[in-house]
């Protein structure tokens, strides 16, 4: 059982191919799973188990599928423009709506899982199975910025409290970005090459852009190249929106050890395993290299909902702010920031026109919810 509920994401990803050969409004499959899984997920109860996964390799094979189908769903968006000339805007709108969420999910974390792992061949495609969401050089950024300054102020990916997901999404896809490419750049110098050669990862991602995107013009034309790309931006900045969800408002001295309560965790069912468990969060900041069935829920957590609970709640910053991660911020300060992170906490919560809650009787367990 453990094994099998991995492959939900391979069969959302086989539904969506299906629905773009079937045609028609069918095409609106994809999208409609968006509110589907976030009503069922929303009143399953909380999944707090660790897997019984002893094998890697048939663990990795709904990761693998889940890669390698990103980019294949693309190319049927391809075939279907191809094959519907007459279509209407609202059929080209399904597609490219359920080729940008299907970008998201499975695709993001199933390439997440490659990317850190040991091993070229795994980076190589978890990488480059990235232009789907046109940021193959997305892990740079990631690796080396976010898992080293999660939770602080240098990390691009925390938002601030009182930051609205509509503020924090392009500036998001703006410092990841920047980061990625100063960071290859500052890496070539090291070496003694140009900063900006031809061994730059930003060229090689150009280059499997354009490769892909004539794929896509020999299937579809220019048509399906706009269809395609349409969905890759949607894309692009819907993944950084998921940052959101799991790093709000959180709280880190620059340069101090990260533990378990610098993240938030989603442990809804549904969220864990179209996630491959990227919502079982705290185990993976402090050990990135561990695989995904290798996590294990952090039971000390501040309850959060279901990540796709979290994304429609964003989507009205008063809801997202007052019936959500602000209660959860009050318990995180008061329970689990240590002194020095509650001056901070108490500083943005100041800054955000935020209520100044703490109890300065409370004993901050961030001790015990640490390590």
């Amino acid at each position: 059982m453990d094994y099998g509920r991995y492959y939900l994401g391979v069969l959302l990803q086989l539904g969506v191919i299906a629905s773009f050969l079937v045609g028609g409004h069918w095409v609106w499959f994809g999208i409609a799973t968006l509110p589907a899984f976030s009503l069922i997920d929303s009143v399953l109860p909380n999944d707090f188990a660790i897997r019984r996964m002893g094998n890697k390799a048939l663990a990795d094979i709904p990761v693998w599928l889940c890669s390698i189908l990103g980019p294949v769903i693309y190319l049927f968006a391809a075939l279907w423009v191809a094959r519907n000339p007459g279509a209407t805007a609202l059929d080209y709108t399904g597609v490219i709506m359920s080729c940008a969420w299907l970008s998201v999910i499975p695709l993001v974390p199933a390439t997440h899982e490659l990317y850190h792992q040991r091993g070229k061949l795994r980076r190589f495609v978890g990488r480059y199975a990235q232009i789907c969401y046109l940021d193959a050089t997305r892990e740079i950024a990631h690796v080396v910025g976010h898992h080293i300054h999660v939770a602080t102020t240098l990390d691009g990916d925390t938002a601030p409290r009182g930051t609205s997901l509509y503020a924090f999404t392009p500036r998001a896809v703006v410092i990841s970005t920047r980061e990625a490419w100063r960071s290859e750049s500052d890496n070539l110098e090291r070496t003694g090459k140009h900063r900006w050669g031809l061994g730059h990862r930003l060229w090689k991602a150009i280059l499997a852009q354009v490769l892909f995107q004539s794929v896509v013009f020999a299937i579809g034309g220019p048509v399906a190249n706009f269809v395609v790309l349409a969905g890759m931006i949607g894309a692009r900045f819907w993944v950084e929106s998921f940052n959101y969800f799991q790093h709000y408002g959180l709280i880190r001295l620059d340069g101090a050890p990260i533990g378990r309560r610098h993240v938030w965790n989603h442990f809804k069912p549904l969220s864990r395993v179209l996630g491959f468990e990227i919502t079982n969060h705290a185990d993976h900041h402090t050990n990135s290299f561990a695989a995904y069935h290798e996590l294990k829920p952090d039971t000390q957590w501040v309850p959060m909902p279901s990540v796709f609970v979290c994304f429609f709640s964003a989507l009205m910053p008063p809801l997202w702010h007052h019936r959500i991660v602000m209660p959860a911020l009050k318990r995180w300060d008061n329970e689990m920031a240590s002194p020095e992170e509650r001056v901070l906490a108490r500083e943005q919560n100041r800054k955000a026109g935020w209520p100044d809650w703490f109890d300065e009787q409370a004993t901050p367990q961030s001790t015990l919810a640490a390590a």
